[in-house]
């Protein structure tokens, strides 16, 4: 995926400021697409992208996808190339926005929204259960920053999420997988290099059976 520092919009890059991915399988299999090159911004290495959607292979087709700081795009990019019904994009710099867009129009997808937002802040905003649920979400915020936290609880308290969706994190390799929804469990993890990866399987939070001793006698 992705991260940036700057808030400035660029219409146009020059060369220098220029960096490619390329799309690993799907429908758009060895595309290469283009995207800013910024501080921060790190797209998800394809040899990490080739595993995480083979642990995603029956999962992604006719998903419903949130690509929350989006960065480059390339895992949202990744699942609509391999079936996904929908993805969502949402990133807060506005240049990086922009080239998700773009490159939404040069692949002709029409499945796809782009939102220019800090992610906590739009999460905040969502009302519970009044808002599209998802799928499949790749969480993959700045490193060294504490959003994932954050991040999970609002998808949580926002009902943001449908039963049995999937939850992709990607971190830093020494990040501590605690404080996250009690009701999401570990399916698979991996560390490549400096960077650790992990797919949660989300369950149903467990609601309290009424207490039938209490109830009253007919």
């Amino acid at each position: 995926m992705s991260r940036r520092n700057s808030a400035a919009r660029r219409q146009s890059l020059p060369k220098d400021d220029i960096s490619t991915l390329r799309i690993i399988g799907g429908d758009w299999r060895s595309r290469k697409l283009t995207f800013p090159t910024i501080d921060g911004l790190r797209p998800t290495p394809d040899r990490v992208r080739e595993t995480l959607f083979n642990w995603l292979q029956t999962s992604t087709p006719g998903a419903a996808c949130l690509d929350l700081f989006c960065g480059s795009g390339a895992l949202g990019f990744e699942a609509l190339s391999r079936g996904a019904s929908s993805v969502t994009f949402v990133d807060r710099a506005p240049e990086v926005v922009h080239q998700v867009r773009q490159n939404l129009n040069l692949l002709k997808a029409q499945n796809a929204d782009v939102i220019c937002a800090v992610v906590i802040d739009w999460l905040e905003m969502k009302k519970a259960d009044q808002e599209p649920r998802y799928d499949l979400v790749f969480l993959d915020p700045p490193f060294r920053q504490d959003l994932i936290r954050s991040a999970a609880t609002l998808l949580e308290t926002r009902n943001l999420l449908n039963s049995n969706a999937l939850i992709y994190i990607e971190t830093e390799s020494h990040w501590q997988a605690d404080g996250l929804p009690e009701n999401w469990t570990l399916y698979r993890e991996k560390t490549s290099g400096q960077v650790s990866y992990r797919l949660y399987l989300r369950d149903e939070p467990a609601t309290q059976e009424p207490d039938l001793s209490l109830a009253p006698r007919q």
